[in-house]
């Protein structure tokens, strides 16, 4: 439910005016006040290198086991805004992404 119900779960953050810091964009996406999180798109990529590498030959055993070294930070303003949270302004130099 956390991963397919993203708007449902903000709608009840909202109800309650609690700022929320999720580990996935999606939820940024659909109102969230922030996350900071691994990159979907990119573990998504390396997985399809991965099987890649299996379908021309290799040996499952032989690939290196590889851990997230891309994380985003993703700051939503209007949400921000909304419950009254002023963002300092390092904090949103360093964000990936900022939603207006």
């Amino acid at each position: 439910m956390y991963f397919t119900e993203h708007a449902k779960l903000q709608k009840l953050m909202e109800a309650t005016r609690l700022p929320v810091a999720y580990e996935l964009r999606d939820h940024v996406l659909a109102g969230g006040l922030l996350s900071y999180g691994y990159d979907a798109a990119a573990n998504y990529r390396d997985a399809a290198r991965y099987v890649d590498e299996i379908l021309r030959g290799a040996r499952p055993a032989d690939l290196p086991v590889e851990q997230t070294t891309k994380f985003l930070l993703v700051i939503n303003l209007k949400t921000a805004k909304a419950l009254g949270i002023a963002i300092p302004k390092d904090m949103l130099l360093r964000a990936d992404e900022v939603i207006q």
